[in-house]
């Protein structure tokens, strides 16, 4: 569905000169103006090389994450399977490559060169330190795995392409490397079983309904049935050659993906379940707790301590449950906070009675939004984005909302998913900060505008921080007042819900992973401190524990981003342009927060200068 709202595009950002190497001179280490220039330019485009180099590889090595970037080439192929020479041959790339952007003398870079070798350094330097924990002896959560995002590509509405006989041969020959890399993951978890590097017990019973979702009897009930109808709108081919090609596709289906599910649930549940363990944390694991220092190192890019975010988040708890009191007064309530909640959990004056009420509503309020951004933005995303209900068969498992990236090529729009499972976990006061925070100005417009910036090489297009998506979108939502929204005071509750969450999880993520917290400790704080739906709770600390430290990013980058932005104004007084604040933020795409302090510091000093 199209917005009638159009957006500005890019060229905006060529024309105010907002590179680095314009606006951050401090970034350029500039030479002198003689023979040292040739070297510059020498560096400059061994620089160009080396990371053109690396983008190109990488997508030889990872075919799936190449169909997700538009990249087409290896469509037919899925990934190398799980095996100590994979392993091996991973370390060994990026020690290479980490090799080749060493002998470049960065001293000899400027602008947008210089920022990119800082963080091809940095990324490098963190992807070699990685190997020391065995991740790939837990291959497969709830959140994700190739059981999933398979699934979603076989599906015909997601990035493989199913417009060619090629297309669909290319899928057919990708299932097949599907069920070897599943045979493969079978193979890690045993060697999990063995080491004590396993799935908590409440993630394992997750992961199989997931996976029993695809074993099915009937292959027109299967998802990846979904693309055999467009084989009779195939241009160019006979239609013997159309039923020759439907019937093989079937028999793919048949004959290769549902077994491998079917091996893949029948390990897990007959063998795999009872050797899970009953601890959640990374500090359950051998070497847990470098494991989980590392996980906070490496989704935050900051300095922190477990200790210092738990208490962190503490406090934003406490300063939020205020301020939710006030909304209670406000509305004329008649009870005590946890009599509140439990109003807002329970009354369904707050919640929809369809998924189609619920889509509905929230392309209402993308229009509503579309009208405002132009107050507090000077650049927007060439693409649009849809609102979509999440696919039945990972609803259960997903969270409430996400957000799926536009293709590069403009052929297929962003997707702000609204999981519909549970219509009490998707209330009405939840519907502009939600918006906000998935597509614009949040996602949609970060993650779509760095795709679109001309210039930057693609590991950086394409790539990103935790910190930085996340601490943008919830950042982004607490723009909301300041774009004419959140004058309804529930839809203002709404805003302090979503930020009470992801106060919440700074507790919670570290009380699992650092101090030991259960799964039920986890549930009943958030129970306690909210009024998010049960159902809800139980998959967001789940989530947590399968995924440690992404978490944490939300709050601790919306928090730097703030702070950038109030050094900023101070340092600048009436100069002070929130506009080109955010395009600071935007225009270079996703960075390390070190990193992005020291641009804006840069550009905060270009400032005072003219």
């Amino acid at each position: 569905m199209k917005s009638t709202i159009p957006f500005k595009t890019l060229a905006l950002a060529a024309s105010i000169g907002l590179s680095l190497a314009s606006a951050n001179p401090a970034y350029a280490h500039p030479a002198p103006e003689h023979e040292q220039t040739q070297y510059a330019e020498s560096a400059a485009s061994v620089l160009k090389q080396v990371v053109e180099d690396y983008f190109n590889e990488s997508l030889a090595r990872s075919p799936v994450y190449a169909t997700f970037v538009g990249v087409h080439d290896y469509n037919d192929q899925f990934g190398e399977p799980i095996s100590e020479q994979a392993l091996a041959d991973d370390l060994a790339f990026h020690k290479r490559y980490l090799a080749r952007i060493d002998a470049i003398d960065v001293d000899k870079l400027q602008g947008q060169d210089w920022l990119s070798y800082k963080i091809f350094k940095r990324d490098r330097e963190m992807a070699i330190k990685w190997h020391r924990f065995p991740g790939h002896l837990m291959p497969l959560s709830q959140m994700g795995g190739p059981h999933t995002y398979f699934a979603m590509l076989g599906s015909g509405s997601s990035a493989q392409p199913f417009n060619t006989v090629k297309d669909y041969r290319d899928f057919m020959s990708r299932s097949q490397g599907f069920a070897t890399y599943m045979d493969s993951a079978i193979a890690a978890m045993k060697q999990g079983m063995e080491s004590g590097v396993v799935l908590p017990t409440p993630i394992a019973q997750k992961v199989l309904p997931q996976l029993q979702a695809h074993v099915v009897d009937d292959v027109t009930q299967s998802v990846f049935y979904g693309p055999v109808a467009g084989i009779d709108g195939l241009a160019d081919i006979s239609d013997e050659e159309k039923a020759s090609l439907k019937q093989q596709y079937i028999d793919t289906i048949n004959s290769v993906i549902i077994p491998a599910y079917q091996r893949t649930y029948a390990f897990m549940n007959d063998e795999y379940l009872a050797k899970t363990r009953e601890t959640v944390g990374l500090s359950g694991l051998p070497d847990g707790k470098a494991w989980y220092e590392m996980q906070i190192a490496s989704n935050t890019t900051l300095p922190l301590t477990a200790e210092e975010i738990h208490d962190f988040g503490k406090q934003e708890v406490a300063r939020i449950l205020d301020e939710m009191n006030k909304v209670k007064q406000t509305v004329g309530f008649d009870g005590d906070l946890p009599a509140f909640f439990e109003h807002l959990r329970t009354d369904d004056q707050y919640y929809f009675d369809s998924e189609q009420a619920v889509i509905d509503g929230y392309n209402a309020v993308k229009e509503k939004i579309n009208a405002r951004v132009g107050k507090l933005f000077e650049v927007f995303p060439k693409a649009d984005y849809e609102v979509r209900p999440v696919e039945a068969y990972r609803a259960a498992s997903s969270a409430g909302a996400s957000y799926q990236s536009p293709a590069p090529d403009g052929s297929r729009p962003g997707i702000f998913y609204i999981n519909t499972h549970d219509l009490k976990a998707q209330p009405k006061f939840l519907m502009e900060t939600l918006s906000i925070h998935e597509a614009a100005p949040g996602h949609h417009f970060q993650i779509a505008i760095q795709q679109e910036v001309e210039g930057l090489p693609s590991f950086r297009k394409f790539g990103g921080y935790t910190v930085f998506a996340e601490g943008w979108a919830l950042y982004a939502e607490s723009l909301g007042k300041e774009l004419g929204l959140f004058t309804d005071p529930l839809m203002w509750y709404g805003r302090l819900a979503d930020e009470q969450l992801r106060a919440m999880r700074l507790v919670v993520d570290t009380g699992l992973h650092a101090f030991g917290w259960s799964r039920e400790k986890a549930i009943a704080f958030m129970r306690d401190n909210s009024s998010m739906a049960e159902s809800d709770i139980v998959s967001e600390v789940e989530r947590y524990i399968s995924i440690p430290g992404q978490a944490l990013a939300y709050k601790t980058g919306e928090r730097h981003i703030r702070h950038l932005r109030e050094k900023a104004r101070q340092a600048l007084g009436e100069q002070f342009d929130i506009k080109a604040f955010h395009t600071q933020i935007l225009i270079d795409g996703s960075l390390p927060m070190p990193v992005l302090e020291a641009k804006i510091d840069q550009w905060i000093a270009a400032q005072q200068s003219t």
